[in-house]
């Protein structure tokens, strides 16, 4: 999610029980609150480092732990250097770390619903876990949890009931939204009818998504094959998703409102309204480059990031040839027919001469 809204959750924790630890709690939570995404330092080493260490570390066991201190160091620091911060009822450097490690514990847990996912177990393993039921801006969780700083803020009693309330519309919404994640899954096969190809393998009941995967590659009998399919949650609407259906050799994008009465109709009925002829496709289909570029080091980088990678390859009359890889979940929002990735930093070039060697290599077109 993004740091406001980490914040805002933070201070709302801060109204709950967990406040009555001491003086220094609040800021204790708010800063680890936002604590993780200090893995943002490594763009001073380009944006291709960014990519290899966001969401890792900081968000898995070690920085769980390892930035509690930190923050929990950070606040007494603030006491020791500035008298007029210190109370009798300060709160004990043991229960800083505590109230921290909560407050880290529940950015991870709030950046896993995301499509964007997180790296829950590195550095031990560096796979991405993901439940996308949430856009990394959610407005309606904002203006839920700011509405909490606005009322109740008279007595302690107040505040406390104020926060149950909140978390209690903060749940809704991520109820709501996961209900509206099964549905659009669910609806998948309405949208791409009979251009949907058969599974590759047996669908897997998990519901968290996890990568990076294995190259798609095509059945036995050489057709092409469904790998998977997912709904990518909207900023806009919680009923608004964006379908992404991973076949063998490409991916189809569709835009879907689950509150679309077209879909309150029998599977057969629904088909005749060719859903699938607005469908937009990326090709994804892995030459002998697309795999040459995928060992070179931006491409072991940028397939350890990208969840959906769609490869093209293109070759000019010298021999050589460009790859490139965009991740779909990035690519432009708005209108389905509006293609391009939404931002350079999403699609990696790598380009070679006509003997196989590596000219270049950048993030972007």
């Amino acid at each position: 999610m993004d740091n406001l809204t980490h914040s805002l959750f933070g201070v709302t924790l801060a109204r709950t029980p967990l406040g009555r630890a001491g003086r220094g709690a609040t800021t204790a939570l708010v800063l680890a609150s936002n604590a993780p995404d200090i893995d943002v330092t490594a763009t001073l080493g380009g944006a291709a480092k960014y990519l290899e260490w966001h969401r890792g570390v900081t968000h898995g066991p070690l920085g769980l732990v390892g930035l509690a201190f930190i923050t929990a160091g950070i606040v007494a620091l603030g006491r020791r250097l500035n008298p007029k911060w210190r109370h009798e009822d300060d709160a004990p450097f043991g229960m800083l770390v505590a109230v921290s490690m909560i407050g880290i514990l529940f950015h991870v847990l709030m950046d896993l619903p995301t499509s964007y996912g997180v790296r829950l177990l590195s550095p031990f393993s560096w796979r991405w876990y993901a439940v996308d039921w949430m856009p990394i801006v959610d407005v309606y969780l904002l203006i839920v949890l700011a509405s909490g700083l606005l009322f109740g803020r008279v007595t302690a009693d107040a505040k406390r009931r104020n926060a149950v309330i909140v978390l209690t519309f903060v749940a809704i919404i991520y109820g709501v939204r996961g209900a509206a994640h099964r549905q659009a899954v669910d609806l998948a096969p309405i949208l791409f009818g009979q251009t949907l190809p058969p599974r590759c393998d047996p669908p897997s009941e998990s519901w968290i998504d996890s990568w990076p995967k294995p190259a798609p590659s095509m059945r036995p009998d050489g057709r092409r094959c469904l790998v998977e399919i997912a709904a990518l949650p909207s900023f806009t609407s919680p009923f608004d998703w964006r379908i992404v259906a991973q076949t063998s050799n490409a991916f189809e994008l569709h835009d879907i409102n689950v509150l679309d009465r077209r879909f309150q109709v029998s599977a057969s009925e629904a088909n005749d309204g060719h859903f699938w002829r607005q469908a937009i496709r990326y090709p994804n289909v892995w030459t002998e480059p697309v795999r040459q570029a995928a060992a070179t080091p931006l491409g072991r980088v940028f397939l350890g990031f990208s969840r959906f990678p769609a490869a093209r390859t293109a070759n000019d009359p010298t021999g050589a040839a460009t790859v490139r890889f965009t991740d779909v979940r990035f690519v432009s929002p708005g209108p389905i027919d509006q293609r391009g990735p939404r931002s350079q930093l999403f699609t990696a070039t790598i380009r070679f001469d006509a003997i196989g060697r590596v000219i270049s290599q950048s993030l972007g077109r």
